[in-house]
């Protein structure tokens, strides 16, 4: 059986970040990428991430940048047809491009193999990882230490400690060709209370724009289907999606929605919870937590020192929820979105001065 100082079980921000930062001190790192791609996501750098990247002094390439770079949010409520447009300063990203981007700043010293995680064993030396490559062979390895970098419905969360005192929901995303080559572009936010408790997306990218929402497991692919009919009036146009994609993803309560392991094994990113309650954004906390994964594991106790290290992040999100009723609480959205506070007015002739 192969044997490695760090094995690390997912291949996005989390895992690509941490596997690139470790592999110094001529460890051996293996990183196992479960092409886990369409995930999914909005594909907006939040200022949290930008900073988070900014740290390693880290330029996006050109590519990875998709058009059009908006800098204003679309709120939308269903229930009441009130819109309002706040100002955001996020960059918008082709989100499979920057994954693979991270991916490919690792040094020759990180093995990165394409494969599914299907069972973690305790064993004398450590974690016994057994994968399944995408020829369908399976092979196992030995990892003297084991990253949990797989997502929300993380097996290597689910294989050693208890469950999560969390929600979670099921995020459902199409992708739609623009049917029109000067339509207005836009980024928008919308809830519905009718179809979800959490929020909805819509962003244009380059040719085609996405429409994506988190839904309760129970009947989410219904409720999906229901929220789209209800934005014809606002001009969404969701009709024969080329691409259609779903994950699970998770909403922290309080500080038992997380969970950032031990006695070996450690978890970072949203495998450990670690992901915004209010908008769902993860990248700034998977590129946190692994820095201060890696920088824990160099001392005596990693385990506690890694609680350490993460204490103020799990506060941050968790404080996070005071933010929720806000946005998520009917009446209290409608009181804030009646109020216009912090929204900006759209520019329209000569009745208006900027």
């Amino acid at each position: 059986m192969e044997t490695f100082d760090i094995v690390v079980v997912g291949g996005g921000p989390a895992g690509a970040t941490f596997a690139r930062i470790a592999s110094g001190g001529g460890r051996s790192v293996l990183l196992l990428d479960g092409n886990l791609r369409g995930k999914p996501c909005g594909g907006l750098l939040a200022p949290d991430a930008q900073k988070a990247l900014a740290r390693f002094d880290l330029t996006l390439p050109k590519d990875i940048l998709v058009d059009p770079q908006i800098f204003a949010v679309r709120t939308i409520d269903l229930k009441t047809a009130r819109q309002r447009y706040y100002q955001r300063m996020y960059i918008n990203l082709n989100r499979d491009k920057f994954d693979r981007w991270l991916l490919s700043l690792a040094d020759s010293a990180v093995q990165v193999r394409r494969g599914r995680c299907t069972a973690l064993d305790r064993t004398g030396g450590g974690v016994a990882v057994t994968y399944r490559t995408d020829a369908g062979e399976r092979r196992t390895v030995l990892g003297k230490v084991v990253v949990g970098a797989d997502g929300a419905n993380s097996i290597v969360r689910r294989s050693f400690f208890p469950p999560l005192h969390t929600r979670s929901y099921v995020a459902i995303q199409q992708w739609f060709p623009l049917q029109e080559e000067r339509c207005k572009a836009f980024y928008s936010c919308i809830f519905d209370p009718d179809t979800s408790d959490c929020c909805s997306w819509s962003i244009h990218k380059d040719d085609y724009m996405i429409f994506g929402g988190a839904f309760a497991p129970h009947g989410c692919r219904e409720s999906f289907e229901r929220q789209k009919e209800k934005l014809a009036p606002f001009g969404f146009r969701l009709s024969q999606p080329v691409k259609t994609e779903a994950c699970m993803v998770l909403r922290p309560t309080g500080l038992r929605s997380f969970c950032c392991g031990g006695s070996g094994v450690y978890l970072i990113g949203e495998a450990a919870g670690l992901i915004s309650p209010s908008s769902l954004e993860g990248i700034s906390s998977a590129i946190v937590s692994a820095v201060a994964l890696r920088q824990s594991l160099e001392t005596s106790d990693p385990g506690r020192e890694y609680l350490r290290r993460t204490r103020r992040l799990r506060w941050k999100l968790t404080l996070k929820n005071l933010k929720c009723p806000f946005m998520y609480q009917p009446l209290l959205r409608n009181l804030v979105l009646a109020s216009g506070l912090s929204s900006i007015r759209l520019y329209d002739g000569e009745r208006d001065s900027l």
